[in-house]
């Protein structure tokens, strides 16, 4: 098995370290998938990154035949309405890679093309974007860590990508054990991602304050004893549960996200831990305030406070 073609499918902050790391790879057609307007601006302007503009290939989901490689790098509320995209790029060999966000896009995925396609995977990378595109630090950047569900672990396909990835810039690491290493990304989100959004602070609040860092260690704990409850075991893989290293000024997707004035993707973090923690019947009360709290500032954004005084009707303190 060989991959020479490869897709991208969301060429936003973590699609864009996947498209300078193979852009390089002159024997591999790379392309974007996107339609109308987004289509016609990634032609037009390619995709600018740590300073350098790259262009692609740019396919609509018609001109997607034979992609031997599909990374998904979408928000999660893009996927629902992206599912037959991806269905449409999907052919008998193809192999799918989801580098989002959360424990459950896999199956989502795989409930529309079969699982078989699917080989699990994350991404660590701490890229944000600014005036002129997106940027990253490569040498501190962990990458793509990849893997079988079962054994055998070392398959055709995975083989095939550690090819791929080493010709690229792409840094990565395959592993035994992938849940547990997607799980443990999802715990670093909802404990570092979460809480300092609400705040609207760098990371370094987790340092320098004992509040905040008692808020994080409350999200912990809900979040593990989930886990614990699904059969997820974080000790296989502590000595790699970090994430990148930032400075302590950096702010993580879900306070960029507030920044920009765009929804986050709270329901994909808390919701789906609420959810999760109602079927097994573990209480999540940091995640429910974490959930509203966000889902409120989300509100302010859309300008649903936005009062103006006497033309407004009088409320009251209950």
């Amino acid at each position: 098995m060989e991959i020479k073609k490869v897709a991208i499918l969301g060429a936003g902050a973590v699609g864009s370290y996947v498209i300078e790391g193979i852009s390089g790879c002159r024997e591999i057609r790379l392309g974007v998938i996107a339609e109308g307007e987004r289509n016609a601006r990634l032609k037009s302007a390619g995709c600018t990154i740590n300073g350098v503009t790259y262009h692609p290939e740019v396919w609509t989901s018609q001109e997607t035949d034979n992609i031997d490689l599909l990374i998904v790098s979408l928000k999660y509320g893009a996927l629902p309405t992206a599912l037959d995209t991806i269905k449409q790029a999907t052919s008998q060999n193809t192999i799918v890679m989801s580098l989002m966000n959360g424990v459950d896009s896999e199956e989502i995925i795989g409930a529309k093309i079969g699982m078989s396609h699917i080989l699990p995977a994350l991404i660590k990378v701490a890229s944000h974007k600014e005036p002129d595109g997106y940027h990253f630090d490569r040498k501190s950047t962990i990458g793509i860590i990849f893997g079988e569900y079962k054994s055998p672990f070392q398959s055709e396909r995975v083989k095939a990508v550690c090819d791929l990835f080493e010709k690229s810039d792409i840094s990565y690491r395959v592993t035994d054990y992938i849940r547990e290493e997607i799980w443990s990304k999802f715990r670093l989100n909802v404990c570092n991602n979460l809480p300092q959004a609400i705040l609207g602070a760098g990371v370094g609040c987790y340092r320098d304050s004992v509040h905040m860092k008692a808020i994080s260690e409350g999200l912990r704990s809900e979040i593990e004893a989930i886990a614990a409850a699904k059969g997820i075991e974080f000790s296989r893989i502590e000595s790699s549960a970090k994430g990148s290293p930032v400075m302590p000024s950096a702010r993580y997707s879900t306070l960029q996200d507030l920044d920009s004035k765009h929804h986050t993707e709270i329901d994909m973090f808390s919701g789906a831990l609420m959810r999760m923690g109602k079927e097994l019947g573990i209480p999540t009360p940091y995640n429910e305030y974490t959930y509203h709290m966000i889902k409120a500032l989300e509100e302010k954004n859309d300008g649903l406070f936005d009062y103006k005084g006497k033309d407004e009707t009088p409320t009251y303190s209950k």
